[in-house]
Formats: C-alpha cells, sequence, structure tokens
C-alpha cells in the first residue's frame, strides 16, 4: 500500500518507457510485421535510440521534480542489466515507485540489490492519494477490489495509444505512449478528471461486485 496525503499534486505516474529498447525505436527495429514492413504503430518515432532515451530523461525530468513522487507501472529499461542504473541515474526525482513489468527480471530478482534505487518494488499495490483510491499493476485487469466503490485501476502493458487508453469503466493504460506529450501524467489534474466520472462497470460478464449486494437477514 502507498498511501500519499501531502503534495497531492505533485503525484505523477507513467508506464512503459522501455528505455534503450532497440525494437521498439523504428530507426533501430528489427521487428517485421507479416508483410515485410516496419511496424508503425508498435514502434516509436525517433532517427537514433539515443534519441529515444533522452527524449523519455527530458520529457520525465521537464515536469517532475527532484521531491516530487513518481509511480512506474513497469518495463522500465531494456538493453542489459546496466541500463536499469544507467536511466535511473538521469533521472532527478527522488522517489520512485516500481510496480514491475514483464521486463522487469533483474529487478524482480534485485541482481547486485538494485531494487534499492526504487523507494518500493512490488507486482501490485493499492494507491491513496488523498481521497482517492487506485489499484495499481502492470497488467490490465478486469475486475479489483473496490470496482463498485470508485477504486480506478492504473496499468501499463499494452501501450495503447491516446484514444484507446481509457477503458468502458474506471480503468486507463498510463503508459508513456498513450500520454499526448509522450510523458508522464499528473496524477491528480489528468488522471483523475478522465476516470472518476466514468461509470464503475465490470469487463466481465455478471461480475457481482459491481451491484451494491446486501444480507438479507
Amino acid at each position: 500500500m502507498i498511501k500519499i496525503k501531502n503534495n497531492i499534486d505533485k503525484v505523477f505516474i507513467t508506464s512503459d518507457t522501455h528505455f534503450s529498447h532497440s525494437n521498439i525505436c523504428r530507426s533501430t527495429t528489427n521487428w517485421r510485421t507479416q508483410d515485410g514492413k516496419v511496424p508503425i504503430s508498435q514502434t516509436r518515432d525517433f532517427p537514433t535510440l539515443e534519441k529515444m532515451n533522452s527524449t523519455i530523461v527530458n520529457n520525465i525530468n521537464d515536469i517532475v521534480g527532484q521531491d516530487d513522487i513518481l509511480i512506474h507501472l513497469g518495463d522500465w529499461s531494456f538493453g542489459g542489466f546496466d541500463n536499469i542504473q544507467q536511466f535511473r541515474d538521469r533521472i532527478i526525482c527522488k522517489n520512485i515507485h516500481l510496480i514491475l513489468g514483464n521486463h522487469d527480471q533483474h529487478i524482480d530478482n534485485n541482481k547486485d540489490n538494485c531494487r534499492s534505487l526504487f523507494t518500493s518494488v512490488s507486482p501490485y499495490t493499492n494507491l491513496e492519494v488523498g481521497q482517492f483510491k487506485f489499484v495499481l499493476m502492470h497488467y490490465p485487469i478486469s475486475s479489483w477490489d473496490g470496482l463498485n466503490k470508485s477504486v480506478m485501476h492504473l496499468h501499463g502493458h499494452t501501450h495503447l495509444p491516446t484514444h484507446m487508453r481509457l477503458a468502458k469503466g474506471q480503468r486507463m493504460d498510463v503508459g508513456i505512449d498513450g500520454h499526448p506529450e509522450f510523458r508522464p501524467y499528473n496524477l491528480i489534474s489528468e488522471v483523475v478528471p478522465l476516470l472518476r466520472h466514468r461509470p464503475t462497470i465490470s469487463e466481465m460478464p455478471n461480475d457481482h461486485h459491481v451491484e451494491r449486494l446486501k444480507n438479507s437477514k
């Protein structure tokens, strides 16, 4: 559980930075579609890998101050163990909470005590920021604790574009690829307004968690 009561307007969230991931950078990718073409929608339009990396770092540092809080929902970096430290060293924010993604194996295994680079590391957690409550996980889930009580679910993994980042209910892909400015979201001023008035519905049929049921006796 992460609870933040003060300076709630200084909490930022992102996911899937994929620092130094050459295949997600269009100029260096080896990925191809079935017809042999470079997959445009699955790659980032940067002329070099370093340009992609520097843009990610600069876009984070431009809005997340050293005493702010950054919550990262996984897939921190690529290209070897050393890039975990390199990416961390280039970010000025001192308080980074990491939710493990499917490409964060070295951090999960705590190789060379690399978990100490982060304020916390977990595969899943609950978040309270002021009056707002969230369930955080790298992967999208269809039903979660508090779904019918306006608990919002934030995730990454799917690399959804901006126009697809919102689910039917109070769920959102907060990955960096979906932000229109390719940067983290401010949790209170950007994410909450997008989600708080959406219906509290489940994407699973006949999910009794969306009903306010009570015992008859």
